[in-house]
């Protein structure tokens, strides 16, 4: 053999280089070795997928329980409503609307009463009344805010709009009609608190409508301000006189 020449590789060429090898050629300048890395599969509530234009990619697909709903609308509502933005919310909403439709009768000295001096059977109507009207209210409201997050170029669904948008309204107003059941509506810390609540509601339902809808901001809350304007025309003026 000549000097200088290099000896013909032998064996299976599928084979694996020895490493040592000075003759290996996958060693030399120009050339790469191939490696196998073993995939480790991820739970599926940790898998997010990105879509074009997404400022904040979805967090996940799992579906909160009412308890982890209303706990994070407060404590994390960015990260809740894109969690929620593909899940209904028909429950709690219900629920919210029922409860709120409840305080709101009690809340108002003449309606409450009138409801104590009837019989049981037109308690019970009036009751039942009260809360079906704050029901579909709510979903006239979100209907309408779903309608103009769609016509400014959004893309979320019907059903999660309408639900989280029912349990913003009603629930951010909680805390001043259960007030109203030992205070006066003319009563100063009732009149601050129903216009701290509407602010807190202006800000979540804005929010509610960037995530499930993904708008920007100004967008976003011109999706909402026709529900906000209703709310504060309809509920909180008329509630703290």
């Amino acid at each position: 053999m000549p000097a200088g020449s290099r000896p013909a590789p032998t064996g299976d060429p599928n084979s694996p280089s020895d490493p040592s090898d000075p003759s290996d050629p996958s060693d030399q300048p120009g050339h790469t070795r191939a490696f196998t890395v073993q995939e480790v599969p991820l739970p599926p509530e940790q898998v997010t997928v990105y879509r074009a234009g997404e400022r904040n990619p979805k967090v996940g697909a799992v579906r909160l329980s009412w308890r982890e709903l209303l706990k994070g609308m407060y404590r994390n509502p960015t990260r809740t409503f894109a969690q929620m933005r593909a899940h209904q919310v028909w429950g709690p909403a219900l629920v919210v609307s029922a409860v709120f439709g409840l305080l709101a009768t009690f809340g108002i000295g003449g309606i409450r009463g009138e409801v104590f001096d009837s019989t049981a059977g037109l308690a019970v109507f009036a009751l039942v009344f009260s809360v079906l009207s704050f029901v579909v209210a709510g979903v006239l409201f979100g209907t309408v805010t779903f309608g103009l997050a769609r016509r400014l170029g959004g893309d979320g669904s019907w059903a999660p709009t309408v639900g989280l948008s029912i349990v913003i309204a009603w629930g951010t107003d909680l805390p001043r009609a259960l007030l109203t059941l030992v205070l006066p509506a003319s009563n100063s810390v009732v009149q601050v608190l129903g216009w701290l609540t509407w602010i807190v509601a202006v800000w979540m339902l804005t929010a509610m409508v960037r995530q499930v809808h993904d708008l920007p901001w100004g967008k976003a809350a011109g999706a909402a301000a026709l529900q906000l304007i209703a709310l504060l025309l309809l509920i909180t003026l008329p509630a703290i006189g």
